[in-house]
Order: structure tokens, then C-alpha cells, then sequence
């Protein structure tokens, strides 16, 4: 059965001073079927933050509106985009004299497929239905003790270096990128992309049940309504997109009024 998207895209300046994170879905300007969905959020610790993320959005905008399957795989061009955002962020000190950072997030959608790639703590989860099936893994010092065992999940939630990444755009060393991509789809999949403003707020439960219980929109209102109660007057940015696949039924072409078909003898 055929296949369409509900897909939207929301954000939340928090209670902070600026709104540093960027998110975006864009359409391929040529081909039917392709898009990409960003997010990308800008180091809070690092002035120049917003500019970042900006211009992440920017580059890869620029590359999907060049990306031809026949010529480049999905994974070159998601690791071009972020290479190439990291070396116009670093240019970027020379002229502004600022120091910004970003993680990003990027998730290609074409027919049949969906690939992603990601840098920093920016989160792509994949449910089917309320169950999650994959999540990113954060290049933070936070996810590196979890995977040596040397903390539990619940401490990860409030360890006082929970911030600190191990890798991101635009900083001093060449960044570490991660991909992946999925193509057994089905109705009742979805994709979540977000900043840390908002997962640090759900565990996979709860964020499933609701991205799989309501539409896109509706989903991402109730996630920026229960992140920022949860933030308590302390809440980061928060910037998400939500990509669901839908079923639909293939429509039976009709025949005119008075067809009679002619039998062979």
C-alpha cells in the first residue's frame, strides 16, 4: 500500500535569552518524493551559537537542491553537508570574531528510503508505532560513560557534565559523523528529529506513545507544551521536526458513466 507524509516542524525559545537552534523541512526543487529535514542547534555555551546553526541549515539546503541520486548516495551527500558547514562555521571566527559551535541532525527522505546522519547530541529516533526501533547515539562525555558501563541511564539525566560533547561543527578538531538509513518502511513509522531542549524531558515510552497517537502538529504541540512545564522556568531551546508515513489506499481508476466493455469472441 502507497505511502504519504505528515510532517511538521516546531520550536520554542525556552527561557533563554535567544533562540539559538534552527530547525527546517525543505521539498527537492526537482524531484518528487525527496526532502530533508534539519535540526541544528547551536552551542549555548559559545557566542555565535545561532549563527551555527544557520549556517548548517544553510549548506545543506544548498546541497539538496544539487543532490541527484544518480550520481551521489545519500551518505556522501549528508557527510558533505556537515563537513562543509563545519569549515564555513570555523571561517566564520576570522570575520565575526565570535566562537560559534552546532550539532546537527539531518534525516534524506526519498522513495522507499529514509538516511540520516548526525553530530553532537542533536537526536534522530525511529518508532514503529509507540515502539522505539533506533536512536542516534550522543557524542557527548555523558553517552561515552553509559556505553563503558560506569553509569545508569537515571544518572545521565542529571550528571553535571551531561553538556560537555565530544565532537560538533565548527570546532577546533575535524568532526566525527555517524549514518544510517532505513528501508523495510511502513504506515505507522515516524521520525523524530530534536535538540536536547526537548529529549532531555521524555524517555522513549512516552515521546512514542505520543508521536504515535497524534498527527505531526499535534504531537509537536504536546511535546514544546510538556518540555517546557518540565523545564520549570529554566528550559534550553527547543527545536523538533516530526516525519510520520501513513497508509493510504491506491485509488481504483474509475470507468466513465456507460462504458460497456467490448468481449472477444
Amino acid at each position: 500500500m502507497p505511502l504519504t507524509i505528515d510532517a511538521c516542524a516546531a520550536q520554542h525559545q525556552g527561557d533563554r535569552k535567544e533562540q539559538q537552534d534552527r530547525v527546517a523541512i525543505f521539498p527537492h526543487r526537482r524531484l518528487k518524493g525527496v526532502a530533508l529535514a534539519i535540526v541544528a542547534d547551536g552551542m549555548g555555551g559559545h557566542t555565535g551559537g545561532a549563527l551555527a546553526a544557520e549556517q548548517v541549515v544553510h549548506t545543506a539546503k544548498n546541497n539538496l537542491d544539487h543532490f541527484a541520486p544518480a550520481d551521489e548516495t545519500p551518505q556522501l551527500m549528508l557527510e558533505t553537508s556537515m563537513r562543509e558547514a563545519h569549515t564555513m562555521i570555523k571561517a566564520s571566527r576570522f570575520m565575526n570574531e565570535k566562537d560559534p559551535h552546532s550539532t546537527a541532525v539531518l534525516l534524506l527522505l526519498q522513495p522507499g528510503k529514509l538516511s540520516w546522519g548526525h553530530c553532537g547530541d542533536s537526536r534522530l529516533y525511529h518508532f514503529r508505532g509507540d515502539q522505539l526501533l533506533t536512536r542516534t547515539v550522543d557524542h557527548s562525555y555523558v553517552e561515552h560513560l553509559l556505553a563503558t558501563g560506569r553509569i545508569t541511564p537515571q544518572q545521565a539525566l542529571t550528571h553535571p557534565n551531561r553538556n560537555i560533547l565530544l565532537t560538533s561543527l565548527g570546532g577546533q578538531d575535524e568532526p566525527k559523523f555517524e549514518f544510517a538509513e532505513a528501508s523495510d518502511l511502513q504506515g505507522g513509522d515516524s521520525f523524530i528529529l530534536c535538540s536536547d531542549g526537548l529529549w532531555a524531558y521524555f524517555d522513549d515510552a512516552e515521546m512514542g506513545g505520543i508521536i504515535s497517537s497524534f498527527s505531526a502538529r499535534q504531537a509537536s504541540e504536546i511535546l514544546l507544551e510538556r518540555a517546557r512545564e518540565r523545564g520549570a522556568g529554566g528550559g534550553d531551546n527547543i527545536s523538533l521536526a516530526i516525519i510520520k508515513l501513513i497508509e493510504v489506499e491506491a485509488v481504483k481508476p474509475r470507468l466513465p458513466a456507460g462504458f460497456v466493455p467490448r468481449l472477444s469472441s
